[in-house]
């Protein structure tokens, strides 16, 4: 399926055409059949010879229905352009065609309408007419094609023409991240809320979980749903993929919730964007430059947004026919990628002041000193780190980690790791506590192969350790029953010392670890020696020691199951020696 919408100026015959094509009325509401009046979008669609279809979006001519037409034109192929051949080219043929620019449709056929009963002469100025206001734009160069939808004149050369054009289209791709800017929200009897769009960048299935963004005063929010059912073509299907017009029934969501301009995603894909920074082109007719005064409207997908315009880092205006970088601000949050297309209108003065593309969703650089474009890597270096997921999200690109979760800019991985250092230097022998790091230190480190890590503590690779020949640790292991006072010994040096397992302590006294196997071969056949058991006098004797240390030694054996406390007395323990 191909979406293609019409556009042209009011009255012109672009839903007479359409009806004449598709066999269906695009006009839907009574008032627009009573007057004849394009007001709202309609749509339609029929198989092409080749077996392509087309999807028509009609979209209202009349100036006062702009934003309508806007709200429709977003994400289409290309366009069917409709010049009615005894009026010839009008103001709003001049504004669609600029509109269409400047959201980057590239391809297009121009239909002239009404010939029937028209002199041929009339016919053929018309059509140079077209072809002088085309050239130089992506419509230059196409034929006119001359049609009547009434007696039904050149409806075939026209059929043809739209199925060349279907072929030349590119297909739709499937990026896996679905997105349907809503056109109509309505409630369905026996279904409940159905929503109709264009699909793009992944397809839907039934049951999928999606989050329907709103941004309308008093309903702006994120409302999870989940897709009940999906029409298109009015078929109904159990999935549905991207370039297609949808109907997508929802639940967990009321349609009075939903509305025009809101955006149909897959949850946690896409980051909501209320500042973007977008290359700009102001239109050549512009009768003034562009500066950030004024009631800017800006239309994105199929909503339109009070914004604010500034222009990013260089002079305060941008002149007719000029582009260049420019920051946009509104207040909705929009699930926007770089790429997506805008057009800016200024309501005060009702003119279409210029489009382009969006750079980047979420820019963090000061206006004045901003240099956006699409690049990742400029995204990946103005922040340094940045998660995976949400680099994902701001860029579309999915780059594989520099470090732990992160793609990082050369530059700060670099800073990292010379800090990294700095630091394991300047912790001295015991090397740097990695409970005093975060989560991104701990992950370089994690990348390095000149340090080592041991007991929550990192030092360079090669470096003796200091702890194995500790003043503290020689004294202990050489009066092991008489050691020496924990008050001796630096609080972090002890406790790196406990932690390596060098030392154990018991009420304040620190013995070596070596201490426990000598105290057990000296207690050990004592206590297997006598049933009745052994007080912690004849211990202490044999040790050699006071009672100061005799006790904690005894807890420390006791904890160890050499011993077993009894009363005042201990016998063997479950690992006592046999």
């Amino acid at each position: 399926m191909h979406v293609i919408a019409t556009a042209g100026h009011v009255d012109h015959g672009k839903s007479t055409l359409v009806r004449a094509l598709t066999g269906t009325d695009p006009d839907r509401w009574e008032e627009e059949k009573a007057r004849g009046l394009t007001i709202d979008l309609g749509f339609a669609s029929f198989p092409l010879p080749s077996g392509d279809v087309v999807a028509f979006v009609d979209v209202p001519g009349h100036v006062r229905f702009l934003k309508n037409m806007l709200a429709g034109v977003g994400g289409v192929a290309g366009c069917l352009f409709v010049v009615d051949s005894r009026e010839g080219w009008k103001p709003q043929s001049e504004e669609h065609l600029r509109i269409l620019e400047l959201l980057g449709v590239d391809r297009g056929v121009v239909a002239l309408t009404k010939v029937g009963g028209v002199d041929e002469r009339l016919v053929e100025l018309a059509r140079h007419e077209v072809l002088e206001r085309t050239a130089g734009t992506f419509l230059g160069g196409s034929t006119p094609i001359a049609t009547d939808a009434v007696d039904g004149t050149g409806l075939d050369v026209l059929v043809a023409a739209l199925d060349e054009l279907a072929r030349s289209l590119p297909r739709p791709v499937d990026v896996g991240r679905p997105r349907v800017w809503i056109d109509r929200v309505f409630a369905a009897r026996g279904a409940g809320t159905v929503v109709t769009g264009t699909l793009a960048g992944g397809g839907l299935a039934l049951g999928d979980e999606v989050d329907v963004v709103t941004g309308a005063a008093g309903r702006a929010g994120v409302h999870p749903a989940r897709v009940r059912g999906l029409q298109a073509l009015h078929e109904a299907r159990e999935q549905v993929g991207p370039g297609s017009r949808v109907a997508v029934n929802l639940v967990g969501v009321h349609h009075d919730d939903l509305g025009r301009g809101d955006a149909l995603v897959r949850a946690d894909q896409w980051h909501l964007s209320t500042v973007v920074d977008v290359e700009l082109h102001a239109l050549g007719s512009l009768p003034h430059p562009l500066t950030r005064r004024g009631a800017f409207v800006a239309h994105v997908g199929s909503g339109e947004h009070p914004a604010t315009v500034r222009i990013v880092g260089g002079p305060d205006q941008l002149a007719p026919g000029t582009s260049g970088p420019v920051r946009l601000r509104w207040r909705t949050p929009l699930p926007l990628l770089p790429g997506d297309r805008v057009v800016l209108r200024e309501s005060g003065r009702g003119e279409t002041v210029g489009g382009g593309e969006v750079l980047d969703v979420d820019p963090v650089r000061p206006v004045r000193r901003a240099r956006p474009d699409r690049s990742v890597d400029r995204v990946v270096a103005e922040r340094g780190w940045i998660d995976r997921d949400d680099l994902r999200r701001r860029t579309g690109a999915d780059l594989e980690p520099t470090v732990g979760r992160w793609v990082v800019a050369p530059d700060a991985l670099a800073s990292t790791r010379a800090r990294l250092d700095e630091q394991i230097d300047a912790a001295g022998p015991l090397g740097l506590d990695v409970a005093s790091l975060d989560e991104r230190d701990r992950a370089v480190l994690g990348t390095a192969d000149d340090v080592t890590l041991e007991s929550g503590r990192v030092r360079r690779v090669g470096r003796p350790d200091p702890l194995d020949d500790h003043p503290f640790l020689r004294a202990a292991r050489a009066t092991p029953f008489h050691p020496p006072d924990r008050r001796e010994v630096d609080p972090t040096e002890l406790a790196a010392l406990r932690r390596r397992g060098l030392v154990v302590e018991h009420d304040g006294v620190v013995f070596a670890a070596t201490a426990l196997d000598a105290a057990a071969a000296v207690v050990g056949p004592l206590v297997a020696a006598d049933p009745d058991g052994v007080g912690v006098g004849p211990l202490r004797d044999a040790l050699g020691t006071s009672r100061r240390y005799a006790v904690p030694l005894l807890a420390l054996l006791d904890r160890a199951g050499v011993t077993r406390r009894v009363g005042d007395r201990r016998i063997p323990g479950r690992n006592a020696r046999r």
